[in-house]
């Protein structure tokens, strides 16, 4: 398959809002495909490359060579692929130089809308509204196969593309859960408050974990193997042998493990999400530095698959298993009351918040369902617009992305950027807006004066050195725009910087 017309289904997909068109589209791409490329055009169709890293960022492409003519047009996924490839391998001196060639001869084959393309997919800014749901859905559409199977093997596979050669061939069946292969992690949904996630669930007993703010982990033991994935399956084992020390101590030669991994200070409270972040990052062990894991699901034990077992007997099986400074904190009963009492008390400990959990559910890799739901406090300022850029796929013709400034004495400071959060009728409007106040143009970014205020609600605040405030705001998402304040009644980066003690 040609590049370009993979760059058009994208297009098409990123243009229609019909969840019922989009997958007709992916379907058709999928059944057009050569057999041998089929799982590749899946994974661009997805908007995701095949290899993990390739060692580009967005420095790397802030200048691309001269497009191709559109008449010229030659590349094909796989010779793509393979270049991504090439560049993914390249590693010791020289091969900074070496990849930034190779990137200059990809780029300078592709033409103009298959430069964006590759921009996009490399940078995992893809927005085209093809979720791994409606790849499943065009999966079963294009290979004929029943929709519930193209989701289990997907969920046991560790996603979509790794299960297309099986859906062709009809042999779905065949694929289960594997010690050894990580599965797609089963993820919560959200809830503003504990009452609004015990009246969801509605069980007469619930259970309520404390949510750790560390890095999620996927521990499989066969033997004396042990490997951790994160919950993107990125291979991270060299990296925690902390975590795979605990878990070659454990009775048991073969088992699937879920739960976290997160830096302790010394006074046994947890360090910042970005503390974590980096020192998982790190293929250094030598540092005095420790990981420290907790588990709170067991999807396999000794030849015994559990994912469709009920939570309740997964956990007591675990509760056997993992010695008990090991499991993730867990209270389980019937009174809002006492629930409401312990987690306030994970919050106190400088936690994230609490996952409430139905006792009775299945594990449902991959899916983001009902039978979890996650609870933590929402945090919001009032930030200045301090620029804002072009929209691609779906939002082509609005200004989208916007920049968000904090006040600094006399002036602002970035803090980061956000597309989160915005409707259709929001992105007309400040479309219109920031036109009002653009100072310049340069074809991406339209800086405008500092005077719209917008109400910013986030995760938490990180250290950032991308960012002159020196912090950047995790999960940030538009509220609302603030037409009663000022810019001179905005937050502070000091306020900002502030939260990075809480």
């Amino acid at each position: 398959m040609l590049l370009q017309d993979l760059v058009a289904t994208s297009a098409a997909v990123a243009a229609t809002r019909s969840r019922r068109e989009k997958t007709r589209l992916v379907a058709e791409a999928l059944g057009r495909a050569a057999p041998d490329e089929r799982p590749l055009v899946a994974s661009y169709l997805a908007g995701r490359l095949a290899q993990r890293r390739t060692g580009l960022g967005w420095r790397s492409l802030r200048e691309l060579p001269a497009p191709a003519p559109d008449e010229a047009a030659s590349l094909a996924v796989a010779d793509v692929d393979a270049a991504f490839a090439a560049m993914s391998r390249l590693t010791g001196a020289g091969s900074t130089g070496a990849r930034a060639r190779s990137a200059s001869d990809l780029f300078g084959a592709a033409t103009e809308s298959e430069q964006r393309w590759l921009r996009a997919v490399v940078l995992g800014e893809v927005r085209q509204g093809a979720s791994d749901a409606i790849l499943a859905e065009a999966l079963a559409a294009a290979s004929g196969q029943p929709l519930t199977q193209v989701r289990r093997a997907a969920m046991l596979a560790g996603g979509v593309p790794p299960v297309v050669d099986a859906a062709f061939a009809g042999e779905l069946g065949g694929i289960g859960l594997e010690v050894g292969r990580p599965v797609l992690p089963m993820l919560a949904s959200s809830a503003t408050d504990l009452a609004s996630a015990w009246a969801k669930l509605d069980r007469p007993v619930l259970a309520v974990d404390t949510k750790l703010d560390g890095i999620r982990i996927q521990v499989h033991r066969d033997g004396d193997t042990v490997t951790v994935a994160t919950r993107s399956l990125d291979d991270i084992t060299d990296r925690l042998p902390e975590v795979v020390a605990a878990v070659r101590a454990l009775p048991s030669e073969r088992l699937v493990l879920d739960g976290e991994a997160l830096l302790l200070g010394p006074d046994r409270r947890p360090r910042p999400f970005q503390e974590t972040a980096a020192r998982t990052a790190q293929h250094r062990t030598d540092d005095g530095v420790r990981v420290a894991p907790y588990f709170f699901d067991l999807l396999h034990v000794d030849g015994v698959d559990l994912l469709d077992r009920p939570a309740h007997e997964r956990w007591r099986r675990l509760a056997g298993l993992v010695p008990e400074e090991l499991v993730v904190p867990r209270w389980q009963g019937g009174d809002p009351a006492t629930a409401a009492a312990f987690a306030d008390a994970a919050l106190a400990s400088g936690h994230e918040g609490v996952v409430v959990k139905d006792p009775e559910a299945p594990y449902a890799a991959g899916r983001r369902g009902s039978a979890w739901i996650k609870v933590k406090p929402v945090h919001t300022l009032d930030l200045v617009v301090l620029a804002v850029e072009r929209g691609s796929g779906r939002r082509r013709g609005w200004l989208s992305n916007i920049h968000l400034g904090a006040r600094d004495g006399d002036g602002f400071v970035m803090l980061g950027k956000t597309f989160k959060g915005m409707t259709d009728a929001l992105l007309a409007w400040q479309t219109e807006r920031f036109r009002e106040l653009e100072v310049s143009d340069d074809g991406w970014v339209v800086t405008v004066r500092p005077e719209q205020v917008v109400e910013i609600a986030f995760d938490g605040v990180q250290r950032s050195t991308r960012y002159p405030g020196g912090v950047a705001l995790r999960f940030a998402r538009v509220v609302r725009y603030r037409d009663d304040k000022t810019a001179a009644e905005a937050d502070t980066v000091q306020t900002v910087q502030a939260l990075l003690q809480l």
